[in-house]
């Protein structure tokens, strides 16, 4: 997994930041900062001087007059103090308007005006610089506006705003004062509106005399309340209807008394006799009955089926005609025996034929007032309907009446006010004063030094626009060691210096295809000049095993960085395998490996192995002390091992084929090889690997390594390719730690100490 350190998040931009982006950008910031200060001293140089005369007005309030025209109110005076901003800001814009200006233009002259600014006599070109050169501002908390116009000819700055202030008195009176129309003209209006007037009102009340109405409030409740009362008189009398011809059926359909002949017993045959108590009880049954069904014709005439006292009566009948048939069944002679006298059964049939008829009659008598009903309420919807039909036009003809009323009272009211507005002519502005009158010209120098100031300054903000820009925003690569700390969240072994900036010897680096030619001393390198044939290469800098190198003691300081690391997390097995690797060429991985490796070796107690695997076709062919390269196979072999021997120590090989196929067959050919490299005599096995990127092989090596160091190329190498270069690599579970290669020091030691 990757080494990654728990760094708190960064608080924003500090003080350290900003001393980075100023001394990193300073030629940056002092170049453009100069072209600044030139441009405002050429812009000095070249400009006139500019002479300005100064005017106050002092506006405590605006006297509104609306137009006769325009409907309700009347004069309104609004103040312009801490309530009133909003007024002052219109008449600043008023006296900066291009009508007004061109008015002052028109009464002074436009050659005039144009006479040092070029000539000319155009209007629109003399307005154009007249509003350019004028400037208006309101005072803070105070109702007092100043205005100031410049220009390089002194004899045209004061007539121009005398100019200016004279027609700002004209534009405000013909603004805030309009009469509108003139009195003869308001007279002959409010005659019009009497007139239109009369005949609207007439109109109206021709037509609601075709209708019959007063009021078309009083006429719509009155259709409302009629049609509602016939409705509910009309329900009423259907329930009536139907409550009387429910009783109706009850009655013709009660059998509970007996039809009898007068002077006629029914014969029957002979039947069992009847006891005496039972044919009593009989009897008495008979007379119960007879009462509960009188009883019940006198309630139905008074109240519905659902009224309790019927219904409890109409019970006690049931029960009691229960008796009486159970009596009959036990007894059949009981139905051949009289039990009702012969005066009871006519005066029992003349009362249910009473009832009959009175129902049938009020069955009658509410079928007549339904038909009423509907008839009535027909007609008054068909009233109603045809008001309706009428109304829009009524409603139209009152609203115009309103509106012709309140704009007849308005122009009658406003006869003499027209008249009293006529009379405020111009110049008569009693709520407008001078606090100063147009001034004479003097010398405007604040207004080009501060001209001359800005575009100085500009160069400066543009330099540091620039610079932070950059550093924020367009510059997203690993510059410092916070960067990788914070940023990339990975553990830093060692920031190494660029040789080159500090003025160190310049580093050998490796040719078209990044192999470093190692020199063991001062003996001749050969190499191939592209045909196959050898030629003697040009003598080279110290090697970086050697230790006249110029960063040999950050490659010491490595490699206490990497004993420490394995002491820590108590790694002592040996070989140890260090793979040295970078997200792209020129990083200076080989320099590095080269240099931890002779380091290693300085320590005594072991051999150390470097494993160059950055071999691929077409590279040249290295030789060390005369002989060919080795191979890694050379190295793990006893026999050959002494022939890949650089100096004391320390062994050097290659690891490639030249028929470029490194990528497909090295991950399978090294996982083989990896027993045998644990078994060894080699206490550090430092691999100089590609470049990680989706093809490389170094992905897939790294989780066989015990440490991987990124080397990342300061100020070249950006952020987000470490970041996906990392990603890579923890996929392999590998452990990763960084180094920041050629790191530069922009900020002096004494503002920004670092280690």
């Amino acid at each position: 997994m990757n080494e990654r350190r728990q760094v708190e998040p960064s608080a924003g931009m500090g003080l350290g930041d900003v001393y980075f982006v100023l001394f990193r950008h300073k030629w940056k910031i002092i170049i453009l900062a100069a072209a600044g200060l030139i441009a405002a001293a050429a812009f000095h140089l070249s400009q006139p001087p500019l002479y300005v005369s100064e005017a106050k007005l002092f506006i405590p309030y605006v006297l509104e007059t609306r137009s006769a025209s325009a409907i309700g109110g009347d004069s309104q005076i609004k103040p312009t103090d801490a309530g009133g901003h909003s007024i002052i800001d219109a008449e600043v814009e008023i006296l900066g308007s291009l009508d007004l200006v061109e008015k002052v233009v028109d009464n002074v002259g436009a050659e005039r005006i144009l006479a040092k600014m070029g000539g000319g006599k155009d209007r629109a070109v003399a307005a154009a610089i007249v509003r350019g050169n004028l400037m208006v501002e309101a005072a803070a908390k105070a109702s007092v506006i100043h205005i100031m116009f410049q220009h390089p000819d002194p004899e045209i700055v004061q007539p121009v705003l005398r100019e200016l202030v004279s027609a700002y008195f004209k534009m405000h009176g013909e603004i805030h004062r309009s009469g509108g129309l003139s009195y003869d003209s308001l007279t002959q209006e409010t005659d019009q509106l009497r007139s239109r007037l009369n005949d609207t009102e007439e109109a109206l009340r021709k037509e609601k005399a075709k209708i019959g109405v007063i009021s078309l409030g009083d006429a719509e409740n009155s259709y409302a309340q009629q049609i509602s009362k016939i409705q509910q008189d009309l329900l009423n009398a259907e329930a009536e209807l139907e409550e009387r011809q429910a009783a109706l059926a009850a009655l013709s359909q009660s059998s509970f008394l007996p039809v009898v002949e007068t002077n006629k017993v029914r014969e029957v045959k002979a039947a069992p006799p009847v006891p005496k108590e039972k044919a009593a009880d009989y009897k008495r049954i008979w007379a119960r009955l007879d009462a509960l069904t009188k009883k019940e014709s006198e309630l139905m005439l008074q109240y519905t089926d659902e009224n309790e006292l019927l219904k409890e009566v109409r019970h006690q009948a049931a029960v009691v005609a229960k008796l009486k048939t159970d009596l009959e069944e036990q007894y059949p002679s009981l139905l051949t025996t009289p039990v009702i006298s012969h005066e009871g059964a006519p005066k029992e049939n003349n009362n249910n034929n009473l009832l009959l008829a009175a129902q049938s009659a009020q069955i009658t008598a509410l079928g007549a007032k339904i038909k009423v009903l509907n008839s009535q309420l027909e007609r008054v919807k068909a009233e109603a309907a045809s008001f309706a039909d009428k109304e829009p036009a009524i409603l139209e003809l009152q609203r115009r009446k309103q509106l012709q009323e309140t704009n007849y009272q308005y122009f009658a009211t406003s006869l003499e006010k027209a008249r009293i507005n006529e009379q405020l002519g111009e110049g008569k502005l009693s709520n407008i004063s001078q606090i100063q009158a147009p001034s004479p010209p003097v010398k405007d120098s604040a207004k080009s030094a501060k001209k001359v100031a800005m575009i100085g300054v500009s160069g400066i903000v543009a330099g540091l626009g620039w610079a932070f820009l950059m550093e924020l925003f367009l510059d997203q690569s690993v510059k410092r060691p916070k960067d990788v700390e914070k940023r990339l969240k990975m553990r830093l072994f060692l920031s190494i210096p660029d040789a080159n900036r500090k003025g160190f010897r310049n580093q050998a680096r490796l040719n078209g295809s990044r192999r470093l030619l190692l020199n063991a001393g001062a003996e001749n390198v050969l190499q191939t000049n592209g045909n196959g044939a050898l030629e003697k290469a040009e003598p080279l800098d110290p090697a970086p095993w050697e230790p006249s190198h110029a960063l040999h003691s950050y490659y010491e300081a490595l490699r206490d960085r990497l004993v420490v690391h394995f002491e820590v997390i108590n790694l002592t097995r040996t070989p140890k395998l260090v793979a040295v690797t970078s997200t792209g060429a020129g990083s200076g991985v080989s320099d590095i490996a080269a240099g931890l490796a002779a380091c290693l070796s300085e320590t005594g107690d072991g051999n150390v192995l470097l494993v160059d695997m950055n071999q691929e076709q077409g590279a040249a062919q290295q030789f060390f002390k005369g002989k060919p390269g080795c191979s890694l196979d050379e190295a793990l072999d006893a026999e050959t091992k002494s022939n890949t021997l650089v100096q004391e120590n320390l062994y050097v090989v290659t690891e490639g084929v030249s028929n470029g196929k490194l990528p497909h067959i090295l991950p399978k050919r090294f996982s083989n090889l990896v027993p045998k490299l644990k078994a060894s005599d080699y206490d550090y096995i430092i691999f100089d690997m590609p470049p990680v990127n989706q093809t490389s092989v170094t992905p897939r090596l790294a989780g066989h390594m015990d440490i991987v160091l990124m080397v990342i190329e300061a100020e070249q190498t950006d952020r987000e390719v470490v970041e996906r270069a990392n990603a890579l690599l923890a996929e392999s579970k590998a452990k990763v730690a960084a180094v920041l290669n050629k790191t530069r020091t922009y900020v002096p030691a004494r503002l920004q100490p670092e280690l």
